[in-house]
């Protein structure tokens, strides 16, 4: 007799993936959007009418894809050698929570600066169509 499967092998028809699944989608965004800098995959994982709520997001950026992309681009000309490590992460329905740490230097300062923080992502369709997040401000760190 086959044993029946478990909650993260169903695939969630909000999302279309697992829970596994939606775990690793969004490791990969963290690794390919901020780590190695593709902004690009911003236009393929952001859904076209995400919204972002994150209290580090500025005021006046456009809204969908274009915000976001834009808001990461101007950190990473900021802190070009800016990373990000998920200390946790947890998916449940719709939801992905991240606990996470970022590191990196101050282009300005030269400053190598580190903050964490706690970003809740929702999925829908396979993309990613709304953002939470709370992030500590930098503080100065050593290596």
């Amino acid at each position: 007799m086959k044993a029946a499967a478990g909650p993260s092998e169903v695939k969630n028809p909000k999302t279309g993936m697992t829970h596994a699944e939606m775990k690793e989608f969004i490791r990969n965004h963290f690794e390919e959007f901020v780590n190695r800098k593709n902004l690009r995959i911003g236009e393929v994982n952001f859904a076209p009418r995400f919204v972002d709520h994150g209290a580090d997001v500025p005021p006046g950026l456009p809204p969908g894809p274009g915000g976001a992309i834009e808001y990461v681009g101007a950190a990473l000309k900021k802190v070009p050698d800016l990373q990000v490590s998920i200390e946790d992460v947890i998916a449940e329905d719709d939801k992905v929570v991240v606990r996470n740490r970022w590191t990196g230097t101050d282009a300005a300062s030269k400053q190598r600066l580190g903050f964490s923080g706690i970003v809740i992502w929702r999925i829908a369709n396979r993309q990613i169509v709304e953002r939470w997040a709370y992030l500590e401000s930098p503080h100065p760190v050593r290596d």
